[in-house]
């Protein structure tokens, strides 16, 4: 099966490194458009765009601070046209031991949920407002296995503010299909990217080795496909659909 996405043009958030690198290259290979976002590294972002296949841009949006998500599609949408699909990968795990003070505790689980949860929802209900008019678009949000397993107690913020993309990503997708509007959820386990080794080095790689199926971490390239063949329209029913990608170590 060969997969085309030409005349498609899809925004990957945190795309200038780890998985949404990945899925940004593999998007361009199959003829997508892909507007690049990243936050602090321009220039990780600017070697991606070099490396694209297509024509790709890159645009910085600060997703801890609401007031820049606000207004981030229409813009996008203003400068290059409609997006026909937005691939919401960005975000950030942040260790918060409940030995902390319960300030500190809440600061972090705060911004854990600006990120993954709040400006998520908001680059969702932007997408929306224009994909209608289209009668066309597709939303794959990046969740993760903690969200349905759980996570560490040091990681409670992070396995939150992840489930709750599960009940977003479902409601998008019953209630705007209508409309055309279709929205997958997919959810990496362990994957070698910064910010995994930043947890791999604390519990070290053992013990997510010793928690999965097969012989080896998966990798970012290895959840790209899924995210190519979800944008193409060859998936469609399975809208509303959560895709675990996590190499067997949480089946459900």
């Amino acid at each position: 099966m060969n997969i085309s996405l030409t005349g498609q043009r899809i925004l990957v958030t945190g795309a200038s490194r780890g998985i949404g690198r990945a899925i940004a290259k593999q998007l361009s290979e199959s003829g997508a458009e892909v507007i690049v976002h990243f936050n602090a590294n321009e220039s990780e972002a600017l070697k991606l765009q070099k490396e694209l296949k297509t024509p790709g841009f890159i645009e910085k949006c600060d997703l801890g601070d609401s007031s820049q998500v606000i207004g981030f599609i229409p813009y996008l949408v203003k400068k290059y046209g409609p997006l026909s699909g937005i691939v919401n990968n960005a975000g950030i795990a942040k260790s918060a031991p409940d030995t902390l003070p319960t300030n500190e505790w809440a600061k972090i689980w705060d911004q854990t949920l600006q990120v993954n949860t709040t400006a998520l929802g908001i680059l969702c209900k932007e997408f929306i407002d224009q994909a209608k008019g289209l009668e066309n678009g597709r939303i794959i949000n990046i969740s993760s296995r903690a969200a349905f397993r759980g996570d560490t107690t040091d990681y409670l913020a992070y396995a939150a503010s992840k489930g709750a993309l599960i009940s977003l990503t479902r409601s998008i997708a019953r209630y705007y299909g209508k409309v055309g509007i279709k929205a997958f959820l997919v959810a990496p386990g362990f994957t070698r990217t910064d910010m995994a080794n930043e947890i791999l080095s604390e519990y070290g790689e053992e013990y997510a080795l010793n928690d999965i199926a097969l012989t080896e971490l998966t990798k970012p390239e290895d959840i790209a496909p899924m995210i190519t063949l979800l944008c193409s329209g060859l998936a469609d029913h399975a809208t509303g659909t959560s895709i675990d990608i996590n190499a067997g170590s949480y089946v459900h």
